[in-house]
């Protein structure tokens, strides 16, 4: 059995970052990435000014998602049609210091890098974790395209670490600096406990709590106050065990449906945009 293993990874198709960013497992490490997000200080405050989980929570997971399937999938016709979106969204999104509250500014390229950051390394950890290691090559070169995509996301290439080894420097420095504090751990009880949401959402709700605290690095789980415990790593870790087992064998249509649900919708603003223009 063991040898068969060897074999099949030996002989499976190179992975780059449109074979990473296809599959659905980035909307299982959504919690995370948004609670590391929130977590830089600067990113937190605004958010905090300008979002609303507790009640659009869906509305904000479809356009996160809408957005990076553009940036990967969409043609550039397709894709300047969101960007076009997302600005007016960000526009107001800026403020000055204020007390001990820090200046924000959504077009800060230091703040969006670390959001980019955060939903590569998302991304990619559950890849591995699901799909197994990839090699230093291929590391590297879904690294690289992705820095080559941080343009589309308004994270110029040079604004990031110039290899894999010193993102991990970089991502190492951006957890040290994290501060999460009340009103932050209010925006993480809005993510975790939304409000109209379908009740199939409600239902998965325990689960989602139980892999977002288990995906954070402890040091940011331990500043949200979030509950762990021995009896909590156990469970995440018999979830995540069957996620490994079960989700590499499911047809690729239904695992990379959410992409092809969110291109759909890229069209359908494609559409609407062209229609108001007439």
């Amino acid at each position: 059995m063991a040898r068969r293993t060897r074999d099949r990874r030996t002989t499976r198709q190179p992975v780059d970052l449109r074979t990473v960013a296809a599959e659905a497992l980035p909307l299982v490490g959504g919690g995370r990435a948004l609670l590391l997000q929130v977590a830089q200080p600067a990113v937190g405050r605004g958010v905090a000014d300008h979002s609303d989980f507790a009640e659009r929570a869906m509305d904000r997971l479809h356009a996160t998602m809408t957005f990076m399937c553009a940036a990967v999938f969409a043609t550039p016709e397709e894709f300047t049609v969101v960007r076009r979106r997302v600005n007016r969204a960000h526009a107001p999104v800026r403020a000055d210091a204020a007390g001990s509250a820090p200046a924000y500014n959504a077009y800060d390229p230091r703040l969006q890098l670390w959001v980019a950051a955060t939903l590569y390394r998302t991304m990619m950890d559950l890849h591995e974790r699901v799909f197994g290691p990839l090699s230093a090559a291929e590391q590297e070169g879904v690294y690289q395209e992705y820095t080559r995509l941080g343009a589309n996301l308004q994270v110029p290439p040079s604004s990031w670490p110039a290899t894999r080894d010193a993102f991990e420097v970089y991502w190492a420095e951006m957890l040290d600096q994290t501060a999460v504090n009340d009103s932050t751990r209010a925006l993480a009880a809005q993510i975790l406990y939304p409000r109209n949401v379908p009740l199939w959402i409600r239902i998965l709700l325990p689960d989602v709590r139980l892999v977002t605290a288990g995906l954070l690095p402890e040091a940011v789980r331990e500043q949200y106050r979030l509950p762990w415990s021995e009896q909590h790593r156990r469970r995440y870790e018999r979830w995540m065990r069957r996620l490994a087992r079960w989700y590499p064998r499911m047809p690729r249509r239904l695992r990379y449906a959410p992409r092809d649900a969110y291109l759909r919708r890229v069209r359908r603003m494609v559409r609407e945009e062209q229609a108001a223009r007439r």
